[in-house]
Formats: C-alpha cells, structure tokens, sequence
C-alpha cells in the first residue's frame, strides 16, 4: 500500500485520475484507545460502518476485542480477520442457517431478538444451547438523532414484559438493548432509553445481566458539532448505575461510526466546473451516499501546492459525481476557494464511517485507490483540545 505524509503530498506525487481513499490508521486506533479506556462497560465496534479488514486489525490492536456483526458474512469476515475477537450477532432478524454457522462453527453464544419467533428460532438452531447470552432489543426514540432507526426494530414496551420473561427462562444471560438512532446530538438520548429500560425491567420482574445501549454516538461534521464524548459516558453510566438490575450486570455499547469515521477521508478530482456546481469523479454511488440521500455535509479542503497570489474568497459550492443519473449530486453546501478548477484536487474528510461501505460499481465507477496518510484528519472528537476551524481551506506546500 502507497504511504505518504499528507494529502497533499498524495495529490502531488500521485496525480490520480480516479478517485482515492486515504487512510489514518493512528485515526481510528486513537479513537479505539478512547472507547477502551474512557467508557465505563465493554465497547463492541458495529462492523457495518466500515468492514474493512485493516481497519478491524488495528481497532483490535488498539483494544477493542468484541465486535457487533449483523450478517453471517460479516460474522465470517471478522472470524477470519480476527479468530480470538467475540463476535456477538446483533440483528434481530436473523436466518436459521445463519445462527446456526454461527454457533456451532464460529463460537457466537450472544444474539439479539424482538419477537417470540426469533426467540424460538434461536433455541431451534442452537438446539437449546445453555449458553446464551440473549439480548432483547428495545423500541426507542430517535428524535435526539440526525438518522432514525425507531421504526424497524425493537419490541413496544407494552409488549416486552411476555418477552423479557420468556428469555430469561432460556437465557444463560439475558440482556436488554436498544439503538437511539445515528448520530445523537445530545446525551439525553441514552438517559431517554435508559429510563424505558428500567420500566421494561420493573414491569417484567426479571433479573438483567446485560444493559447494551447500542451505537449513536456522534462524529463532527460541518453543522453537527456534539457535545464531548465523555458527556455521553458520564451520562450512560449515571443511568445505569440506577437502574434495578443484577450486581454484577455488566454495561456495553456498540459504536461504529464513532470509531470509525476519522479513518479515512478522499481524494477526488475536479472534472467539470458550472458556475457553482463541481462535477467530481465521485459520488451519491460511491462514497458519497450520505451527501446525497441524507443531504449531510462533510469538512473539504482544496489541496494546491501554492494558493493565488490574491487568495481567493470562500464560497458554497455543490457536487455533482461521475455517473450518468441525476440523483449523483451532493447538494452541500461545501465551502471552498471561488477560483476552484478543472484539474483540482478536493479532499472530502470524516468518511470513514459508511462511505466506502457504501460504494457499487454503478455505471462502472466503483474502482479507486487506497493510500495511507500519516496527517491529521480534518476534524477530530479526539484530540486535547476541540476542533477549530480552518483558516483558510487551501493547504500550502511548506518550502
């Protein structure tokens, strides 16, 4: 794999003419490192936000040993990346044969459920196991977070006590979990959760060895700057030393985007300009599904050896990405210098969590390069200090 010091450097030895993923191990083992030591319970990384096999070899490096899988394929990927992690098989509606290669071949005892029926198919492919640990997936709200995930999944609390209880009886472990939704803004999401947990709990009379509260946490993005990391933490943890549950009941967490978006960023190429609409060689079909379907926005920065002599102004900018259909278009806004031109380098930052996940081979634009950077990406919930903005978005070759 081609290594260089920054983006820039990338953008002036390499010359690319399809787009490339840069990659900042140190990123995401840095995030890992935060997780592993700051967060009071086990932290599982949702393999779905990037499963990228060097990526799940350096969070296993820097600390994080259990891994929410959602597919038997991702439960082989992991199994065969990393064969000590543990992997537990967190979507709620799974295949029989899937539970079943996952535990009689993979070692996978902990599986999440919301309905009798998947209850009875886990005993089914288990062949009453004794060894379960069996996680009871919540309805909760998203209204906290900027992508729902309220209304797929989980059981109604009205309807959860006939579950809880039914688990328990077949359960070596039984856990309660629940998804407040991507990106949550505030930490008053999980305290929400956490106090349906507690009526689910209390109505239902069960002993609970398992609070998991899921993934949400937050990255930074251009308009979405939440609240520290530990405002989270603190908050989970008050929650759920409150809550009416064994002594030794343990406290997990499955962040994905949150260990995962600093990861990588991209290098795009600027094709086409009209007027204040960019035509780059990526797009809604590749690594940018998010700017296109969800209208998020990402930090961006155009990389130049050398700004103008007049340094040009900022100004708002949309993409429109390689493909022939007009869904491929990136609304933005994205700042950056008004003198931008064919020919131009942009790199796009924080797209390490669903971006190259994302990615098809439509209209056959899905292949790219992939090269490891040692800078810092372009914003960070990691670092000593906060974020500041950017002075200026051209980045200069120091001479």
């Amino acid at each position: 794999m081609y290594k260089h010091h920054s983006a820039l450097g990338v953008a002036l030895s390499l010359n690319p003419a399809a787009p490339v993923t840069l990659i900042r191990p140190q990123a995401a083992a840095r995030a890992a490192r935060y997780f592993s030591q700051k967060f009071p319970g086990r932290s599982l990384y949702a393999v779905k936000a990037n499963p990228s096999p060097e990526l799940l070899r350096t969070l296993w490096s820097a600390g994080i040993t259990h891994y929410d899988v959602a597919s038997i394929a991702e439960v082989r990927l992991v199994a065969r990346t990393l064969p000590r992690a543990t992997l537990c098989f967190m979507h709620p509606v799974k295949a029989e044969e899937a539970i079943r290669e996952a535990y009689f071949t993979h070692g996978v005892k902990t599986f999440s459920l919301d309905t009798m029926e998947e209850l009875e198919k886990i005993v089914r492919a288990t062949k009453g196991a004794t060894d379960l640990e069996l996680c009871v997936r919540l309805r909760v709200s998203s209204e906290h977070s900027k992508l729902s995930l309220a209304s797929k999944f989980g059981v109604e609390l009205s309807d959860a006590k006939e579950l809880l209880q039914a688990t328990r009886q077949v359960a070596d472990a039984l856990g309660v979990c629940f998804h407040v939704g991507s990106q949550a803004m505030t930490p008053q999401a999980y305290t929400q959760a956490v106090e349906r947990v507690r009526a689910a709990i209390v109505d239902a009379s069960v002993t609970v060895d398992i609070v998991d509260v899921g993934g949400g946490f937050p990255s930074t993005y251009p308009g979405m700057e939440p609240p520290p990391l530990e405002a989270y933490f603190h908050a989970i943890y008050r929650a759920f030393e409150s809550l009416p549950i064994s002594y030794s009941a343990e406290l997990w967490c499955e962040p994905g985007r949150a260990l995962s978006a600093e990861y990588s960023s991209l290098l795009v190429r600027v094709e086409r300009r009209r007027g204040n609409e960019l035509y780059i060689n990526d797009g809604a079909y590749g690594a940018l599904f998010d700017a296109a379907h969800l209208g998020w926005r990402f930090p961006v920065q155009l990389l130049r050896a050398e700004a103008n002599d007049d340094e040009a102004g900022m100004e708002a900018f949309s993409f429109y990405g390689p493909t022939c259909d007009d869904m491929d278009h990136m609304a933005g806004p994205f700042m950056l210098p008004c003198d931008v031109k064919v020919g131009d380098y942009i790199e796009i930052g924080i797209l390490g969590a669903y971006g190259c996940a994302m990615r098809t081979d439509f209209n056959g634009f899905g292949s790219e390069g992939i090269c490891e950077v040692a800078d810092e990406p372009m914003a960070s919930l990691y670092r000593e200090e906060a974020p500041l903005p950017r002075k200026s978005n051209v980045v200069q070759l120091s001479r």
